[in-house]
């Protein structure tokens, strides 16, 4: 029988090409996706990842001969096919890594108007079945194929996100935008044509390799170019991609990192003003900020455990109007509960350019706190390192531990989460505090537990 509990993750494939997973099996996943959701189309994307036109093809090719209609959109950003999904009402499937390695490629799943598709919701049949087929055989097809078509839903994503957000009175704009040779190189050009926005683009060429740096924006050497580029241009904001382009980062114009929490209670702000009384979601390791600023916009925030499947529902759930995590990843029910980083970006935009001020100055009102970012630190027993911790800090006047997701220890001065990963030998810890001297005292406190 087929082993695939190496490349299917909770709410991914991903793996190796060809050593984990080929073109044989991208097929069968693809008729398995078509059993799986029942539908009678769905729509299919990839990245500009040397595997992915093939791998797309094979998976459309397996679900057409189930008998499903597939529509072919070619080359898109996750968060373009998630529009499709969204837009023409299909199951959809996106041929990406991401951000890791050229020589991984992986597929991330979504029922009609772009709903997640995880272990529980999905993915564990679908892995069944085609471990299943792998070991005896593809099933046979049906009389009669679906078909395959081509259809290009650029313009149509780009004219949708611009009307959210509107671009059109905004004082004139010096933008870097590093796209890591990853799809912003595809959509960026298309979204922000005819805006007063002067472009400057950088590693616009689609190439899977990643010649130039990983497109992981999350690591801060990936930024460095993006930083230079912005000090040498004197830009007023910088804008950096992942692979897939679903997630964005920004600096400001002295080239310094915006928070994603700073974003994600800016963007929530902007969002607040359009429906007065809405709720937010956001991660318990975003900073305290983002509560407050939803609060004071009137707004109702909603704490949840860190993934995009805990998000988007609790997003449904509670019909929250925004959703914002600390690795820069932006949900908004105006995009089907969906995660784009275009959006977000558009939204710090506007609020840039409808002002006078620097970026700086902006965020400045949403950035409040010192943080210390996510430290990893490899233990060999992951319950028994965090239960050391805990041993420390239980029962400390005025502190309060929840275990919501990991262990979070929270005083009227600090906060700090620890949590296992799950595919790593891992504790990841974050601490949040309003200066950065009792950031840098609480991280090593609770660093010198862990690492004891």
């Amino acid at each position: 029988m087929a082993d695939l509990s190496q490349i299917v993750k909770a709410y991914d494939v991903r793996g190796v090409v060809p050593d984990q997973w080929d073109e044989a099996l991208a097929e069968l996943f693809g008729a398995a996706f078509a059993q799986v959701t029942g539908a009678d189309a769905i729509v299919v994307g990839h990245d500009m990842r040397p595997s992915s036109p093939s791998l797309s093809r094979a998976f459309a090719r397996g679900a057409a001969a189930r008998g499903v209609d597939v529509t072919e959109i070619g080359l898109c950003s996750t968060d373009q096919l998630y529009f499709a999904s969204g837009q023409l009402d299909m199951p959809g499937a996106m041929f990406t890594a991401s951000h890791n390695p050229a020589r991984y490629n992986g597929i991330k799943l979504c029922r009609a108007g772009a709903a997640p598709v995880g272990q529980d919701t999905g993915l564990a049949e679908i892995r069944a079945l085609v471990e299943g087929w792998a070991d005896s055989g593809a099933p046979e097809p049906v009389a009669t194929p679906g078909e395959l078509t081509r259809r290009d839903v650029l313009a149509d994503y780009a004219a949708y996100l611009r009307s959210l957000v509107d671009l059109s009175g905004i004082r004139p704009l010096k933008v870097v935008v590093d796209a890591g040779n990853g799809m912003g190189g595809h959509t960026v050009p298309t979204v922000f044509e005819g805006l007063p926005l002067e472009l400057t683009p950088m590693y616009f060429e689609l190439d899977g390799t990643f010649p130039n740096h990983e497109a992981n924006p999350l690591d801060p050497k990936n930024l460095v170019d993006l930083q230079e580029k912005v000090r040498e241009t004197g830009a007023d904001i910088g804008l950096a991609f992942d692979g897939d382009a679903d997630r964005c980062f920004a600096v400001d114009e002295r080239g310094e990192p915006v928070s994603p929490s700073a974003i994600t209670a800016l963007v929530a702000a902007r969002e607040l003003a359009k429906h007065p009384g809405g709720t937010v979601i956001h991660n318990l390791i975003t900073s305290w900020s983002v509560p407050e600023v939803v609060k004071e916009h009137g707004g109702e925030a909603v704490r949840t455990r860190v993934g995009h499947s805990f998000i988007k529902e609790e997003m449904a759930r509670t019909g929250a109007i925004f959703g914002g995590e600390h690795s820069a990843h932006y949900y908004f029910r105006d995009f089907w509960n969906a995660d784009t980083g275009m959006l977000a970006a558009l939204h710090v935009l506007a609020a840039l350019g409808g002002q006078d001020g620097a970026l700086s100055e902006l965020v400045r009102e949403y950035d409040r706190y010192a943080g210390s970012g996510e430290i990893n630190s490899t233990v060999a027993d992951q319950a028994a390192s965090a239960a050391a911790v805990r041993a420390v800090y239980e029962g400390r006047e005025g502190t309060t531990i929840d275990e919501l997701d990991g262990m979070t220890v929270t005083t009227p001065d600090w906060w700090f989460n620890l949590r296992a990963s799950n595919t790593e030998p891992l504790l990841r810890l974050n601490v949040e505090a309003r200066d950065a001297e009792t950031v840098a005292r609480v991280r090593d406190e609770v660093l010198a537990i862990v690492r004891a």
